[in-house]
């Protein structure tokens, strides 16, 4: 009978440790969400009204841009992105907002535009390399290369000629 209990024990400790185990592998603190950018406070945004709000007014509200228009100055763009890590892969993207701010030449607010991750189109990326110059050794002959290009310690290598690159001059 006490063997039964001692198994019986043994049983519910291993069930016990497997259990925690298991539980373990289970993520109950995941990672702190991550701000990225210039997150703009919709009540800000609110508060901008075009055709009589300037650049400066702007500023004073949102802030700094993240970028501006590449071949405009007047279309600053107030990019933001959430993101959480994940374990053995990229950022996981929860929220991603952009919003657009447009001027006129004389830096008059002309219109805001909010842009999200539904509006986004996907990108193929081009997986294509640049060939670089030198020797195209694999990896065994760059580790075997050098290998009875060295002297033995000890031993003294003689040489036949002047040191160095220039000639021995005529007398």
């Amino acid at each position: 009978m006490a063997k039964d209990s001692l198994l019986l024990r043994c049983r519910l400790l291993c069930f016990l440790f497997l259990g925690c185990l298991l539980l373990g592998a289970c993520s109950f603190f995941e990672a702190t969400p991550q701000v990225r950018g210039n997150k703009v406070d919709p009540d800000a945004l609110k508060e901008l009204v075009p055709g009589t709000s300037t650049k400066a007014d702007v500023t004073s509200l949102l802030g700094s841009p993240t970028a501006t228009g590449t071949f405009d100055d007047n279309t600053w763009l107030y990019i933001s992105e959430i993101t959480r890590p994940r374990v053995g892969q990229v950022l996981g993207v929860l929220d991603q907002n952009v919003v657009v701010v447009s001027f006129n030449g004389q830096g008059v607010l002309q219109g805001v535009q909010r842009v999200g991750q539904d509006d986004s189109i996907p990108v193929s990326v081009v997986a294509r390399t640049t060939p670089s110059p030198g020797t195209e050794a694999t990896f065994l002959q760059q580790l075997f290369g050098n290998i009875g290009r060295f002297n033995a310690i000890g031993q003294s290598q003689t040489q036949t000629g002047p040191a160095g690159g220039a000639p021995a001059p005529a007398y």
